[in-house]
């Protein structure tokens, strides 16, 4: 039993080969659907995702069910993301080669149909997604970006933006100014009421 448990029953460069090499296709796989099945999965996605890992198991794990070879296989697959992770952070055109870039999804109000038809986006799905982010209607965006992600960026119009602390302090600052007006012409006598004794 302890044998048959412990013993890699295929070579271990076999197995780093394996493991890597599904997990590019699947990165690859996933890359080329695009960011619409991050940004929301739906029944057929959910679908895919359970089967996907009992579709690829054995060509990962090949012959062996030993434990060991699981042991290399999972120590394989965490060490390949997390250095792939590692260089989307540290370099740009790695990040932009393996997550893909932001697509304007929105422009001016309106959907950029020709873009989420590329996305498999029903404008639907993105009205919902407006809604989500607290927008009332699609018409109130500028800019509306799927990011590499899924997730969906929104810049409203300036005139259905939400005042900053920018815009608070500046009119703080005209308040200030017609109170200091105010007691300005109310010492000066200027601003007595007419009609008075």
């Amino acid at each position: 039993m302890w044998h048959d448990m412990l013993t890699l029953q295929i070579p271990v460069v076999e197995k780093l080969l394996r493991t890597v090499l599904i997990y590019a296709l699947i990165v690859l796989i996933f890359r080329l659907v695009g960011k619409r099945n991050l940004a929301g999965l739906n029944t057929f996605d959910f679908v895919v995702i359970f089967l996907l890992s009992n579709v690829v198991q054995n060509a990962v794990i090949g012959n062996d069910n030993s434990l060991v070879g699981g042991a290399v296989g999972a120590i394989t697959l965490v060490g390949t993301n997390e250095l792939l992770n590692h260089l989307s952070v540290r370099y740009e055109r790695v990040s932009r080669l393996l997550q893909g870039t932001s697509t304007i999804v929105i422009e001016d109000g309106r959907p950029v149909t020709e873009n989420l038809r590329r996305l498999a986006l029903h404008p639907q799905e993105l009205e919902h997604a407006v809604r989500v982010q607290n927008g009332d209607d699609m018409s109130e965006v500028a800019i509306g970006e799927l990011a590499s992600t899924g997730q969906l960026v929104l810049t409203l119009r300036p005139e259905e933006q939400s005042a900053n602390k920018a815009d608070i302090a500046d009119l703080n600052r005209r308040l200030d100014a017609i109170d200091s007006m105010l007691a300005t012409l109310m010492a000066t006598g200027g601003g007595r009421p007419r009609g008075g004794a």
